[in-house]
């Protein structure tokens, strides 16, 4: 029994699991297949009272389905009935087959908990902890951890330091960039999903808020794309659209939603695909009365509207400094107009924020902070290419950002990957 209790217990952890998924990767290039759970759940928000969870095994795994259940409002501490939730399955290929479950509505309550279950394996209980608008909320926000796990696993070592293990935050905003490929499986479990393991397993249990960049999502209508694990916004706008398959025909789903993060509302934003329904979108959600009630009022896009690093070459001969200058153009107006607070952003591998006057004509027109948060692990841009002279601060190296929101204040602290505060 002693035996059987410290195999369970091992198998639990992060680096443990780490080393199980880099053996299945070996034996899968042997040729053979060992029925194991590959990648453990990872959670997203799905708006304000769903949640989308995501995760693999090695073989198919008849009768998966996700049980959750509730912690009720406040002051009730008893919890809600149990739901059985069958898992849609999508077989990536032979050794790699992918389960999802939405969770939710999940209303009021304070605590949501889940595991995954089968005829023959289960998960730990994972529990999310929700906070409301009154309450101070945790945000860890990162990007641009694509093609850097060695560097990402340091900046997830800072940020384990950094928060312990009482002030663990309440979610991720990841600001896109998670990978190098879509396309390559292996780059998904090498640069995401083990360094998050190894980094506490965050990712069971805080909730993220994804902006994808252009290294996340396979954009091609085509029946085969590599929206591998990049569906956990599909239907998001459309109640009815909740339980449809993930990708139809090829066509990709749409991420541009709006959520709230205690009193922050978010609005975030798909730079890669842009079109007259994310337009039309946004100009609804900038106008709307809880879009301009909220506290505070936030966009997240992965490329910022104002880059000021990056490749030279690039940049100027191959004509990148035009690439999606629709977020300038066209976007960035209308925060102003509408009084965005905060515009979070990644693509540029490096630190930089700036606040400037939201009409630079009108003294009492209010400001806007821009915030490029691209360096959780990728090479750094180092060269400059441009200078909009609206920065405050630049920093040149890996780095995460803590954001805490109450119902006075917005909070930012941003730190290199050794814990020392840059600004």
């Amino acid at each position: 029994v002693l035996v059987m209790c410290t195999l369970y217990l091992m198998l639990q952890d992060s680096q443990v699991q780490t080393l199980l998924s880099m053996l299945l990767g070996w034996l899968d290039g042997q040729g053979f297949y060992v029925c194991k759970i590959r990648k453990l759940p990872m959670v997203y928000e799905h708006g304000h009272e769903h949640y989308y969870v995501v995760w693999e095994t090695s073989c198919p795994a008849n009768g998966y389905s996700l049980e959750w259940w509730t912690d009720d409002v406040p002051g009730n501490r008893s919890s809600t009935s149990h739901h059985f939730v069958k898992a849609q399955y999508k077989m990536i290929d032979k050794s790699h087959h992918r389960y999802s479950v939405i969770i939710g509505p999940v209303g009021l309550a304070t605590k949501v908990h889940y595991r995954t279950t089968s005829h023959s394996k289960a998960t730990a209980q994972y529990s999310i902890t929700r906070r409301n608008e009154t309450e101070l909320t945790r945000v860890l926000v990162i990007a641009d951890n694509q093609n850097g796990p060695a560097e990402f696993r340091k900046v997830l070592s800072g940020i384990r330091k950094h928060y312990g293990s009482n002030n663990v935050p309440d979610a991720i905003l990841h600001v896109g960039d998670g990978l190098q490929d879509p396309r390559k499986l292996s780059d998904w479990q090498n640069q995401l999903f083990s360094p998050l393991e190894d980094g506490g397993g965050y990712q069971h249990r805080l909730p993220t808020v994804f902006a994808p960049g252009n290294h996340d999502h396979d954009k091609a209508r085509t029946p085969n794309n590599a929206n591998l694990y990049t569906d956990m916004y599909h239907g998001i706008l459309t109640t009815d659209g909740l339980g449809d398959p993930v990708v139809v025909n090829g066509t990709y789903h749409r991420f541009f939603h709006t959520t709230s993060l205690g009193s922050a509302r978010v609005i975030v934003l798909d730079s890669e695909c842009p079109s007259a329904e994310q337009s039309e979108f946004l100009e609804r959600e900038l106008q709307s009365e809880a879009f301009q009630s909220a506290r505070f009022r936030i966009v997240a896009v992965h490329i910022p509207p104002y880059i000021e690093f990056w490749n030279p070459y690039t940049w100027n001969e191959r004509g990148e400094k035009h690439w999606r200058e629709h977020i300038r153009l066209e976007y960035d107006p209308l925060f102003r107009r509408h009084n965005v607070d905060l515009v979070i952003s990644g693509h540029q591998h490096n630190y930089q924020r700036g606040t400037v006057q939201r009409d630079p004509q009108l003294a009492d027109s209010g400001s806007i902070t821009y915030a490029i948060v691209g360096g959780a692990g990728g090479e750094l841009d180092l060269e400059r290419v441009e200078n909009w002279k609206m920065y405050n601060v630049t920093y040149l190296d890996h780095h995460f950002v803590s954001l805490e929101v109450d119902s006075r204040q917005l909070r930012w602290l941003a730190k290199n990957k050794a814990g020392t505060v840059i600004d």
